[in-house]
């Protein structure tokens, strides 16, 4: 295996002449010099330079792999200086992972309108409320909603004020009545989310004179969130759901907050990368983009 580094040398001695000047150009002692080019000469198996007491010269074998070496050692350099320029380029592929209801109704224009801002980006997306594997599906980031667990994640922050939220429409109410306190929701029909064997029928609320849960049931149950958001729109039941992705359905009178006072669960939405290195220019503009539309959305409705 031939070491770049003892390439290097042997380039640095043809010019130089000698292993000592080569030495000081490389700033290492002329034993190490020789030694490198030693190396690379058992690595060839052939003979580079012709040695004397008196003088250092480049043997035939050594002309002939002199002007190889130098070509090497540039497209090298080249190569790290194409790899600096694209780290700042927002470019390259984005496979990118976000849950199904946020993602189809809310992010997916988003999405479209960072492409056409940065159009040497291309886009893979992956809709799922199901936890994306980063590594698995060899994802560059995935959007989630909660709290990052302990773990080699690195997470970005894209909303987190975010919080969960009672809903229902307007003709379940009127139907089925408004119920007055927390602890009613047991009485009503609650449209229930599942992920995996986990169906979430606790709802938690967060209380000024303490945590509060809730056991809810009800006669629909589904592991797409998106679905349970219409079930909740055409009349069928409550929801309990993440505030951003209703917060259209509120403003439009398709639902009906049903408890505006209380503090739902925390729902931070943020981006999640495998580890640092994940962080591109393209992945650190998303997030950025991304964050700013969402306070926006929060704020006036945009």
């Amino acid at each position: 295996m031939v070491r770049i580094d003892d390439l290097q040398v042997f380039v640095t001695t043809a010019s130089a002449g000698s292993f000592s000047a080569a030495a000081r150009l490389l700033d290492i002692s002329p034993a190490l010099a020789s030694g490198a080019v030693q190396r690379l000469e058992r690595s060839l198996g052939a003979r580079l330079f012709v040695r004397s007491t008196r003088r250092l010269r480049l043997s035939d074998d050594g002309e002939r792999y002199l002007a190889h070496a130098r070509q090497a050692l540039d497209a090298l350099g080249n190569g790290e200086v194409a790899l600096n320029e694209g780290r700042d380029e927002i470019a390259g592929t984005l496979r990118l992972s976000m849950p199904s209801d946020i993602g189809r109704n809310l992010l997916l224009p988003w999405l479209d309108a960072f492409q056409q801002a940065h159009p040497k980006v291309l886009l893979q997306l992956h809709i799922s409320d199901q936890m994306a594997d980063l590594v698995g599906q060899q994802l560059d980031a995935s959007i989630r909603y909660g709290q990052l667990a302990d773990s080699g994640l690195v997470s970005l922050a894209l909303a987190p004020w975010n919080r969960r939220t009672v809903c229902a429409s307007p003709d379940y109410v009127a139907r089925h009545g408004r119920p007055e306190k927390l602890q009613d929701l047991a009485a009503h029909n609650c449209l229930r989310y599942v992920m995996g064997d986990q169906t979430y029928e606790r709802w938690c609320f967060h209380l000024p004179s303490g945590g509060t849960t809730v056991q809810v049931t009800g006669n629909r149950v589904s592991d797409d969130a998106d679905v349970v958001r219409r079930w909740g729109v055409a009349g069928l039941g409550i929801v309990y759901k993440s505030r951003l992705d209703v917060l259209d359905d509120v403003r439009s009178g398709r639902l009906i907050e049903l408890f505006p006072g209380e503090q739902g669960q925390p729902a931070p939405l943020q981006l999640v990368c495998a580890h640092r290195t994940s962080l591109t220019p393209a992945i650190q503009a998303l997030r950025a983009f991304l964050a700013e539309r969402l306070e926006l959305y929060w704020a006036v409705g945009v």
